[in-house]
């Protein structure tokens, strides 16, 4: 995803690769520090989204709060061309995307989700094809993100896809679209 892709995931990426040989002090306690919000969602992992955005503001909303705090402090006292400087400053910069799993329960803290989905192989193999063209990797993008919520709601892909395309050929209206998200296919499997 480059550039483009979650700033946490790039920020943690950028933070390791700073961290000189013998090791750094300050990018050790970054990474604790976002350690800290991946055991938050890895507790409320396939949780409800109302349920999720409720758990990270009382515990997340504070923690990325402190973060950014602490983020600054160190950014103040490092160089700002060298490696570690860079990586801060990226985090720093890039801190609103960073925070926008806060807001939104649908939303994971980084891309690791959708990245994986892309590299699968089983989806590789036929739909690298389409891919050769910009919009053809946007819509790859999208349907491995929708494949990826699916797991992440314990939806079967196959199954949940089956049934959109069966109620969009049936008419379905457009401002009902809540309704035709995984997560509310979840909800109707466990009301049956």
């Amino acid at each position: 995803m480059g550039e483009r892709g979650h700033p946490c995931h790039h920020g943690r990426r950028k933070l390791i690769k700073a961290a000189p040989k013998k090791g750094s002090p300050i990018v050790d306690a970054a990474l604790l520090r976002i350690a800290a919000l991946y055991k938050v969602e890895d507790a409320i992992r396939g949780s409800d989204p109302d349920s999720r955005r409720a758990v990270r503001q009382e515990l997340s909303r504070p923690l990325v709060d402190a973060f950014f705090t602490w983020l600054a402090a160190q950014a103040a006292r490092v160089s700002r061309k060298s490696d570690l400087g860079e990586a801060m400053a990226y985090m720093l910069k890039r801190q609103d995307g960073f925070r926008l799993f806060l807001e939104d329960g649908r939303v994971d803290i980084d891309s690791n989700l959708v990245e994986n989905a892309i590299r699968s192989p089983a989806m590789n193999r036929r739909n690298a094809l389409f891919a050769g063209h910009d919009e053809g990797g946007r819509n790859w993008a999208r349907f491995a993100s929708l494949i990826g919520t699916c797991k992440m709601n314990g939806v079967e892909p196959y199954a949940f896809l089956r049934d959109l395309f069966t109620k969009l050929a049936n008419g379905h209206l457009a401002q009902d679209i809540e309704a035709l998200m995984p997560w509310a296919y979840a909800q109707q499997g466990r009301d049956t």
